[in-house]
């Protein structure tokens, strides 16, 4: 896991490794100016003309000294430094005298200063860090504001300019960045959708900060990375049966929403499970066998919806939602399976929205479940928010509150335990926004957690797996065209990365 740090605590951190390497801070500045360099010349040709945008602070002064490397590296640059300069920070001034004979320095001022950017272009952005605790204002807005005009390429260095990074930002005078490089380490306000439009593309850069000072750090907040779960899956013996494979069940389907139980059925035995069973309405009987022979069939008494809770004893995993509808009688049948549970069980779709219609049912619910809502699921549960960051403290709490384990579905996927821990997720793509998505991911939870695997782990590595499927397909498939069933289809290939072999 990469630990997500706040502002303070990064400070802390470029202090310690300051003090503890030792290294000058003006050194520090170098390397990650170094860094950020390296990665703009292999992102962007040699010879295109680079606007820098420079504060006065220390971000500024990482600005500077890019603007220097890539002068050397032969690209065009336009240096603008905004603010008083007498009065930059010392690294910022250092960087200053080194560049100022070089290259010429505009100063801007106010908007007279403004000029056209051509669109082949690239604006770097170096106004100001991740440590701003204040809403920019005054000119600041017209220069944002004109900055974001520009149909130039926007490049933020570690942070853009006006954007808050642990907490809420009450404004939208923020830089629009269409990528942003980050030093060491994300940064919260990354992984929050009502921040997109002011991250882009972001990608963290090594700029050697102290891994061990790091590796002391007590964090909130991690972000998954492909090695997590190396160690998780492992070879099966030659003599495993299928009955030491994981028996699941899964209560899934109604009239209608057949498709809902394949998709999460397909994706439970591609995931590992030795034996499935599906209970569900007599209807889908004929479906079901026909598009998942693996999987064994115990009918509902009614024709078509989920009415009343088979025997539990058998199941190693119970997965329970994906189209089974949110009627009365469902509703009963729900209530009557949670008193006899007594592991965790994956809940998903109508599931939880029963579960948002009767709150009093959570108490029934085994500590350590797994609760898997989109954004409009989840609302039902816990109410609205006025922004992401309160969404956030919301999925924390009803994690802790209830005992269970939460993702709320999306982009950066998020992840809270029942201790509160948030995780988020990095893999996946826009094309899996696609009808499906979810009950496929509820497919391959139930068959992990079948596999005897803890609810926790099981809820962090299937949903890096369900996005990692998804980043397999997309190659063929492009977003527009993935479907649900393409994640199931490459399943095969993500649990063989994940491993370490080739199919």
């Amino acid at each position: 896991m990469l630990k997500i740090l706040t502002s303070n605590q990064v400070r802390h951190l470029d202090q310690y490794t300051i003090k503890k390497e030792p290294i000058a801070s003006i050194d520090l500045m170098e390397r990650a100016s170094y860094a950020f360099t390296d990665w703009f010349t292999d992102k962007f040709p040699h010879g295109i003309y680079v606007h820098v945008f420079a504060g006065t602070g220390n971000n500024g002064g990482d600005a500077l000294a890019v603007a220097r490397m890539l002068l050397l590296r032969k690209y065009q640059v336009r240096i603008n430094v905004v603010g008083n300069i007498e009065k930059g920070s010392p690294d910022f001034i250092t960087n200053f005298r080194r560049i100022e004979n070089q290259v010429e320095v505009h100063q801007i001022e106010d908007k007279t200063d403004f000029y056209n950017i051509k669109e082949d272009a690239i604006i770097i952005d170096g106004l100001f860090g991740s440590g701003l605790n204040r809403v920019l204002e005054g000119f600041y807005t017209e220069l944002v504001g004109y900055i974001n005009y520009q149909k130039a390429p926007r490049i933020s260095i570690d942070i853009a300019s006006g954007l808050f990074a642990d907490v809420n930002t009450p404004s939208e005078t923020i830089i629009r960045a269409d990528y942003t490089v980050a030093f060491q380490v994300p940064k919260l306000a990354f992984m929050l959708p009502q921040n997109a439009e002011y991250v882009g593309e972001w990608e963290v850069v090594d700029i050697g900060l102290s891994q061990a000072f790091i590796n002391g750090l007590e964090t909130q907040y991690q972000l998954i990375e492909p090695g997590d779960f190396s160690e998780l899956f492992v070879p099966r013996s030659k003599f495993t049966h299928k009955g030491e494979a994981g028996k699941v069940l899964l209560i899934a389907g109604s009239t209608g929403k057949t498709g809902a139980a394949i998709l999460a059925a397909r994706a439970i035995l591609r995931s590992g499970a030795g034996l499935l069973t599906v209970h569900a309405p007599q209807e889908s009987l004929i479906a079901l066998q026909t598009a998942v022979p693996e999987a064994m069939v115990d009918l509902d008494a009614h024709n078509d919806y989920f009415s009343f809770p088979p025997k539990l004893k058998q199941y190693s995993s119970i997965g329970i939602g994906p189209g089974i509808n949110a009627n009365k009688v469902t509703s009963k049948a729900f209530d009557e399976l949670l008193k006899q549970c007594k592991n965790p069980i994956i809940i998903d779709a109508d599931a939880l929205n029963i579960l948002a219609e009767r709150m009093q049912l959570m108490q029934y619910v085994p500590a350590g479940s797994i609760l898997t809502p989109h954004p409009g699921e989840f609302e039902r549960l816990v109410g609205k928010w006025e922004n992401d960051f309160e969404k956030l403290d919301k999925q924390i709490e009803f994690s802790k509150k209830y005992s269970v384990n939460v993702v709320v579905k999306g982009a950066h996927s998020c992840i809270t335990n029942t201790k509160g821990e948030v995780f988020f997720n990095n893999s996946g793509n826009p094309g899996m926004a696609t009808a499906g998505s979810g009950d496929v991911l509820t497919g391959i939870l139930s068959g992990i957690l079948g596999q005897g695997i803890a609810a926790e782990e099981t809820l962090k590595a299937g949903v890096y797996i369900h996005g990692l499927a998804g980043d397999i397909a997309v190659k063929k498939t492009g977003e527009i065209s993935l479907i649900a069933s393409d994640i199931v289809n490459h399943l095969p290939e993500a649990f063989a990365e994940l491993m370490g072999y080739e199919l």
